[in-house]
C-alpha cells in the first residue's frame, strides 16, 4: 500500500514512519510512506499557503491553489482524504475499508481551516479522528496510517492479534495479563493458568462482552454476537437490573 501526506511541517512524521510497526513495515515494502511539504507546491516567492479569510473574523484560512496542486501532483490514482473534525467519524470498519485501497492521499489542513474549495475539488471524503479540535491534521493522519498498518498483511507479526483487537466484531478486547501472577494481591484469573484452551477462549469471549457493557454498551446495539456471547450478555444484563445498576 501506497501513503502520500502532505502537511506543511513533514518533520512532524520523520520519527513516526521509521519508528515500530510503520518503521519495520516501510524497510520491508509492506508500506510506502511519502510525505511532501506543502508550501513545494506554491508558486510565489514567499511561499504563501494561508490568508485571511472573506467576511472577517477568525484566524487564517488556509488557500486553495497550493492544495490543489499538491493532491493532483500527488494523488493521481489516490483516495484522497481530507483530516477534519467535520469528516466521518473514523470506525474499525473505515478502517477496514480504507486498507483495501491501493493508495491514499492524506491532506492535513492547520490554522482556522481549509478552504472549502479543497474539499469540493480534490478531496474525496473527510475523516475525523474525534469530536474535538486540534491545531491541525498531522496526529489524525498518524492515527489513521496506524490503524490501517494493522490491516496490511504482514505488518503485524501475528495476524490472530488483529483478529482479536477491540472493535473487530463490535466488542472491547477482553482483559490481559502477564506475569507476576499476583500484583498488590490482585492474582490473574485461574483459568488463564489452568492449560485449558476451550475455557480460556470462552472466559476471553465473555469477558469481551462484560467490558463492553461496562465500558461501552452503545456498542453492542450493533456487534456482531454469537449464540453464547448474546446469552452472556443477557446474563450480565439481568444481574445488572438484580443489583439495581440499570
Amino acid at each position: 500500500m501506497r501513503i502520500d501526506v502532505v502537511t506543511i511541517f513533514p518533520e512532524l512524521f520523520a520519527p513516526f514512519v521509521t519508528t515500530s510497526l510503520i518503521g519495520r513495515a516501510r524497510d520491508a515494502g509492506l508500506l510506502e510512506i511519502e510525505v511532501h511539504d506543502l508550501r513545494n507546491s506554491t508558486v510565489d516567492r514567499h511561499r504563501v499557503v494561508d490568508d485571511e479569510p472573506y467576511g472577517g473574523g477568525g484566524g487564517m484560512v488556509m488557500i486553495a491553489p497550493p492544495w490543489i496542486r499538491a493532491a493532483r501532483e500527488h494523488g493521481a490514482g489516490a483516495r484522497r482524504i481530507l483530516m477534519s473534525p467535520q469528516g466521518t467519524p473514523l470506525t474499525d470498519a473505515k478502517v477496514r475499508e480504507l486498507a483495501r485501497e491501493d493508495a491514499l492521499l492524506l491532506l492535513c489542513g492547520r490554522y482556522e481551516g481549509v478552504d472549502e474549495r479543497v474539499r469540493r475539488l480534490v478531496a474525496d471524503e473527510e475523516i475525523s479522528v474525534g469530536d474535538y479540535v486540534l491545531s491541525g491534521g498531522e496526529l489524525p493522519a498518524m492515527v489513521l496510517v496506524e490503524a490501517i498498518s494493522r490491516y496490511v498483511p504482514g505488518v503485524v507479526g501475528l495476524p490472530s492479534s488483529v483478529e482479536q483487537d477491540s472493535f473487530r466484531r463490535g466488542l472491547l478486547d477482553h482483559p490481559h495479563y502477564t506475569r507476576p501472577a499476583v500484583v498488590e494481591g490482585l492474582e490473574v484469573p485461574e483459568v488463564l493458568r489452568s492449560g485449558d484452551h476451550a475455557a480460556i477462549e470462552a472466559w476471553r469471549r465473555r469477558e469481551a462482552v462484560r467490558a463492553t457493557l461496562e465500558k461501552r454498551p452503545d456498542l453492542l446495539a450493533r456487534a456482531d454476537l454469537t449464540r453464547d456471547e448474546r446469552t452472556e450478555l443477557a446474563s450480565l444484563r439481568a444481574c445488572k437490573v438484580g443489583q439495581g445498576t440499570e
